[in-house]
This record gives C-alpha cells, structure tokens and sequence, in this order.
C-alpha cells in the first residue's frame, strides 16, 4: 500500500498560529497564541510531520517567525516550511537548524534558474509548493496570478529534480468545502512525482477520498482549518488513514 501522510498545518501570523480563508489576510481568525505549543499538541497526538507557513513572511518576502519553526522542530518531529523563502540563505538557515523539508512556492515562478539550482544542490529537501487559481499558478502569498498553468510548472519542475509537490486549490483553502483532488491528481499524473494536496479538507470521508489515490501519486494531505474548528482531531485523522 503507498504511503499517506497527514500534515497538520501551522500558519503563522504576528506570532500567533492563524488561517486565513481563500489566503485572504484580511479575512483572520487566530486560533492560538503560540505556534510551538501548538506544534507540541499535533506531536502528543501523533504527528510525523507538521507543515509550518510564514505568512508575515510571504508577504514581505524575507523570514520573519522563522524561530518558531526552528523550535518547533527540536520537539523531534519532521517539519516543513514556506513562506518567505526566497534566497539560498535562508533555505541552509532552515536545513542547518533541524527542519526537514523547505518550501519553495512564488520563487518557481518569479526565479527559475534558482529554483533549479536549488533543486540539484538540496534534492529531496526542496518541495516545490504551486497554488493555484483556476489552473493557473499563484505569487506572492496569492496576492498575484500568473499565465502558467500548474501542470506546465510542475513538469518543468520535476525534469529539473523536484520530487515532492504542495498543490493548493486557492479556491478550496479555509474554506471547508473538500480538497480539489481532480487537480491535485492532474498534477501528480503530468509530473510522475508525489503531490501533497492542500486545501479544502473537512472530513474524515476527504481524507479516505484522498488515500484512495495514493497509489496514483496523492502522498498526503495538508490539514488546517477542520483541525481547529474541531471537525476531527489529528489521533482521529491518522487512525482513517492507517485503517484503510
């Protein structure tokens, strides 16, 4: 049977752990004042992994809670970060201080040559992140959308070593309403790589929809919102998957 991962999602905001819907900042509801305990939380209850965002970050291009992310991953759990990501510095800063995997997302479009670059120097632990906005690929914290198709950018990608994909529906993310998971299979069937989906997740039946696909390609799901608006707990998210 082909893995699934599930990845409780952390973003952070001024310090606090929020979600933002559709990656509107204006639209915020924090969910807790401290990412690390919250990290701490998703790890008693059995989390592998937990993906961390910088949204402060994202915004203005350059780490800004970058120290929760570091904390966060000496509790022993594998960690992976986007958002303001944007130079070889900062991905060594990550890799150098325990996380595990670093996010690349609007620098695939705005830098490819570093991307590339990065890909071949860092290998698996450079994960490409594309969201997208009716197909077409997000920037700068969704707050841009460009004229590539999120296929074309992922096979682009994957011929320059990328083996591990983030996709995000924009359209679904905080907003509860089920993963886009005929995109995210798209993506994984262009690319012959692993996708993680992202965004839209409500339900436990959402998580099962999606493992169904793990043989095609699907290697976990990001889960945010249902997490902290109670629709299931991560015990109860990992126990669907491993059940299966």
């Amino acid at each position: 049977m082909a893995a699934f991962t599930v990845y409780p999602a952390i973003d952070m905001r001024g310090g606090k752990c929020v979600r933002l819907l559709q990656g509107d900042y204006s639209k915020e509801t924090v969910y807790g004042d401290s990412p690390v305990a919250m990290a701490e939380q998703f790890v008693a209850q059995g989390a592998e992994w937990i993906h961390m965002v910088d949204l402060d970050g994202a915004k203005e291009g350059r780490r800004v809670n970058d120290r929760f992310v570091i904390e966060a991953a000496r509790l022993g759990v594998n960690v992976q970060v986007g958002g303001g990501i944007r130079t070889e510095e900062d991905i060594v800063h990550y890799l150098e201080n325990g996380v595990a995997r670093v996010i690349l997302g609007s620098a695939a479009i705005s830098d490819p040559p570093f991307v590339k670059k990065m890909l071949q120097t860092y290998g698996r632990r450079i994960v490409i992140g594309i969201d997208a906005r009716d197909g077409f690929v997000a920037t700068e914290g969704w707050l841009a959308t460009s004229n590539v198709k999120a296929e074309e950018l992922g096979r682009m990608l994957a011929e320059a070593g990328a083996e591990t994909f983030i996709f995000t529906d924009i359209a679904t993310d905080g907003t509860l309403s089920g993963p886009n998971i005929a995109a995210a299979v798209r993506l994984a069937e262009a690319t012959g790589k692993e996708v993680i989906a992202s965004g839209g997740v409500s339900s436990l039946d959402d998580l099962r929809a999606l493992c169904q696909y793990a043989g095609q390609g699907i290697g976990g799901a990001i889960v945010g919102k249902a997490l902290y608006t109670n629709q299931f707990t991560l015990a109860e998210a990992l126990k669907a998957v491993n059940e299966r």
